[in-house]
């Protein structure tokens, strides 16, 4: 069977989740990666409403949609954050926001993350997509100098507070998988590395691998995929394309809105950036992943219900197969 292709719900919150679940099959994609917000998926509810999860899962198969990831990002994001301000506040339920008191709130966003792991155990679904926050991603221009001890203080921070969480998903068999991205506590290759050592590289741990990310920070997503080949437990799809070289449009974006043509990179359309899409599911193949190809829709120059389908034809055209056994036994010598 072909590698399933889904597409997450977080870009589409402000729309229905049943108007989702419609566009999603009409369109052909395989299944979805619901996204924890809006009216898709309340973790509180699932995970001790029988009614409210069945729910969910009737209509998915009423339209021949499957589900293999659950998505936290909002609320993992404020479990490390610091500060917490009024950009988590726009993001955040007022469940999680409360007083928005910063510690109140982290906390919150940490039950939050357990109880999304309990609804992923009674979905049937085996791995949660997410951020982590950190503490530190404020130090990360590294002007006023952020000493080695402020720095390791603040993966031992991640590791003080994810441990508990990560405790949970242990206990419902369920793994997270951190999306590598700015912001984040991992953030790119060494920042992984240190994540992974903070918490004793423990297999509720994994990786959301989404080479968007990477190719505007001069990283190797190919390479990536290779050197944590044994973390990469979910896959998101999505494109950016680099706009620098004429001497004003720099890699950190400029404080511009996306879709600027000053910034200095923006998210594309899956096949219209700079990922090298060939060699990726290529190497996809090669590690043995064998899970969903998840479709991340963040394209601002394109109206998403063209730019959806159109990415769903593209990738499915180049998320080919690994060689079969039978390929394999056709060039085999008999000495």
């Amino acid at each position: 069977m072909s590698r399933p292709i889904t597409l997450f719900t977080g870009q589409w919150a402000d729309l229905p989740f049943e108007e989702v679940v419609k566009l999603a099959a009409g369109w052909g994609y395989d299944g979805l990666e619901i996204a924890c917000w809006g009216d898709h998926l309340d973790p509180w509810q699932a995970a001790e409403d029988d009614a409210y999860v069945q729910g969910k899962l009737d209509l998915l198969e009423q339209h021949g949609l499957q589900l293999f990831a659950i998505s936290n990002h909002l609320k993992g994001q404020a479990v490390c954050d610091d500060p917490i301000d009024a950009r988590h506040q726009a993001i955040l339920p007022s469940r999680i926001w409360g007083d928005g008191d910063p510690e109140g709130v982290r906390q919150r966003a940490a039950e939050e993350m357990k109880m999304t792991a309990r609804t992923a155990q009674r979905l049937g679904v085996k791995t949660v997509v997410g951020f982590t926050g950190s503490s530190i991603w404020k130090y990360v221009a590294m002007f006023p100098p952020a000493t080695e001890e402020m720095v390791a203080a603040g993966y031992r921070d991640f590791a003080d507070r994810w441990n508990p969480i990560l405790d949970v998903f242990d206990e419902c068999g369920v793994r997270f998988a951190h999306e590598v991205h700015p912001s984040e506590i991992a953030y790119d290759y060494w920042t992984t590395k240190a994540a992974m050592e903070a918490i004793g590289h423990r297999e509720a741990f994994g990786l959301n691998w989404d080479p968007s990310h990477f190719v505007w920070q001069d990283l190797d997503p190919v390479g990536f995929l290779w050197d944590f080949q044994d973390r990469i437990y979910h896959v998101d799809c999505k494109d950016a394309k680099r706009q620098t070289g004429n001497g004003r449009n720099g890699r950190l974006g400029s404080h511009l809105p996306w879709a600027d043509p000053r910034r200095g990179w923006d998210f594309v359309s899956t096949g219209h950036g700079d990922v090298p899409w060939e060699q990726c599911f290529r190497m996809l193949n090669t590690i043995g992943y064998d899970g969903p190809i998840s479709i991340e829709w963040e394209d601002a120059g394109m109206d998403r219900l063209r730019g959806a389908p159109e990415a769903l034809e593209f990738v499915r055209g180049l998320a080919f197969d690994a060689p079969t056994a039978a390929f394999d036994a056709a060039f085999a010598t008999d000495d």
